[in-house]
């Protein structure tokens, strides 16, 4: 079978047994990838009795000398191995090979995070009144930027102070309480700000969505506008919503559930503390 057939008749089976459009829209993107390289590299499609573990080592190398991060390799890995074990279960492979490769190392180091007042000089500086509620929205939620800009109209109930993430990661729902701060700025998003016809609550005009890399870009550039020194991404203001909670005495298992998290290890990664109030912590005994 091709890889290509293969790679569409895995897409149908993850819908099937309802994975989140997120994850089936990663996988197939990641499979797609694997696909082309394949066939630029033996100038040929793919078959998928074909591959050898040397094309998927290859491919992974590729990605190594192409600057990929050792955490976008990992997860190329975990997705050769779940496509193999669909692979194995519908008899199109004898093998799972995937299963031989060596797992990526990944360095776990702390990202930076925004303090409130950070936030507020990046806030401002986004000039864009749709993408600066999007930023807002995320920095006071701890919502993953997928699941913000697609949140629906009805899905952000500001009458009883909810957001409703559907089918977050992990094909999961959760609540998030929108705070005093956001309320206001919501309240103003959709009476002064909104204009598309969109059922989606966050939408340009021109489009009825907002792009995730278009939050992004204008993120980098208030960033570097305000001479921030730190790395800034959507992602890194869910970090900093978990921190700023944790530092103003929220559990972490209240901050876990908030962030939809599958457990406790994953949430702790993404809370810094400085030294001297980890010090300050050991001397409480």
């Amino acid at each position: 079978m091709l890889l290509n057939q293969g790679i569409q008749d895995f897409v149908k089976y993850m819908k099937l047994i309802d994975r989140s459009k997120e994850t089936i829209t990663g996988y197939e993107k990641e499979l797609s990838y694997f696909d082309n390289f394949l066939s630029v590299k033996h100038n040929c499609p793919a078959y998928i009795e074909d591959i050898e573990l040397k094309d998927m080592e290859d491919y992974l190398l590729d990605q190594k000398k192409r600057g990929i991060s050792s955490a976008s390799r990992s997860r190329s890995v975990y997705i050769l191995r779940s496509f193999y074990n669909y692979c194995i279960k519908k008899d199109l492979v004898d093998k799972n090979i995937a299963a031989l490769l060596e797992p990526v190392k990944v360095k776990q180091k702390e990202r930076d995070f925004l303090t409130e007042d950070e936030f507020e000089a990046l806030a401002d500086a986004i000039k864009h009144p749709v993408v600066k509620t999007v930023v807002q929205t995320l920095f006071y939620t701890g919502g993953r930027i997928s699941e913000i800009t697609s949140l629906k109209l009805d899905e952000v109930d500001l009458k009883e102070k909810v957001i409703h993430i559907i089918e977050g990661k992990g094909g999961k729902d959760r609540d998030i309480p929108i705070n005093d701060k956001l309320y206001k700025i919501l309240q103003n998003y959709i009476e002064n700000i909104r204009e598309a016809d969109s059922d989606r609550f966050f939408a340009l005009e021109r489009t009825g969505k907002v792009s995730p890399t278009y939050v992004n870009r204008l993120i980098n550039e208030a960033v570097d506008e305000i001479g921030l020194e730190k790395e800034v991404s959507a992602h890194v203001l869910r970090h900093s919503f978990g921190t700023n909670l944790l530092e103003k005495g929220a559990s972490v298992v209240s901050i876990q559930k908030l962030l939809g998290h599958a457990s406790l290890s994953v949430t702790t990664r993404y809370l810094h503390q400085d030294m001297s109030k980890l010090s300050d912590a050991v001397n409480l005994l």
